[in-house]
């Protein structure tokens, strides 16, 4: 079990309004609400699958029913051991179709791993049980790189109303919008997984190693991840 992180995400770093909270509802089953253009294209991506898919099932146990029907109210059915020429066609219509299913596939899986020039750098570093974050590209007046810890908040120091229990921390980032952000994630101790589902970002943080993504945020808002 980690601690969970929280973002938020503005056009003036500092300075954020008061909107909805991204988080996960009792028995959620879709997706949050997208931040990014690519939980955009991963949402576009579920909804046409889960069309072809519905259509695949239908047609599928129409098949199966109309045949168990035909079987059982025949008195002599044909005992038919193969067909070639069915199993070709079942075998090259579903190739065709998951032909057709690959090339937005691959083009989603392109646009998550390709990276752009970034205008900022955020460093994250996992740690049992907190985060470490750290501006890379700007520096405090005393020349230092701006560098701070996220703990989660104990919950006993929630408000009523306030911060949601095991998601607010007292340190949060808060990130511009419309800018093209490096993120680069490690660990100090042992495995984590820095997540957040509004942005479709889910990278691992490995000891000694330091794995990259990028982010573009399009909307203003307050973003909950945890350590997955």
């Amino acid at each position: 079990m980690h601690f969970i992180h929280g973002i938020i995400s503005n056009n003036i770093l500092g300075l954020y309004p008061n909107p909805a909270m991204d988080v996960a509802e009792p028995w959620q089953i879709n997706f949050q609400d997208p931040a990014t253009p690519v939980l955009e294209g991963i949402i576009d991506f579920h909804n046409d699958l889960m069309i072809l898919l519905t259509v695949i099932g239908v047609m599928v146990f129409w098949v199966m029913g109309r045949c168990i029907s035909l079987f059982e109210n025949n008195p002599n059915p044909t005992n038919i051991v193969h067909g070639t020429t069915l199993e070709m066609i079942w075998t090259i219509i579903p190739a065709v179709i998951l032909m057709f299913v690959a090339v937005p596939s691959f083009a989603l899986l392109y646009s998550m791993d390709e990276i752009l020039d970034p205008a900022v750098t955020l460093k994250v570093v996992g740690h049992q049980w907190y985060w470490s974050y750290e501006y890379s590209d700007y520096t405090s007046s005393e020349g230092e790189s701006i560098n701070f810890d996220s703990y989660m908040i104990p919950e006993e120091d929630l408000t009523a109303q306030g911060p949601l229990r095991l998601l607010e921390v007292d340190n949060r980032i808060v990130l511009p919008i419309n800018t093209h952000i490096r993120v680069i994630v490690t660990a100090a101790d042992v495995l984590h997984c820095w997540a957040i589902p509004s942005f479709a970002m889910k990278i691992d943080a490995c000891p000694g190693r330091l794995n990259q993504t990028s982010l573009f945020i399009k909307r203003v808002g307050i973003f909950y991840g945890q350590c997955s």
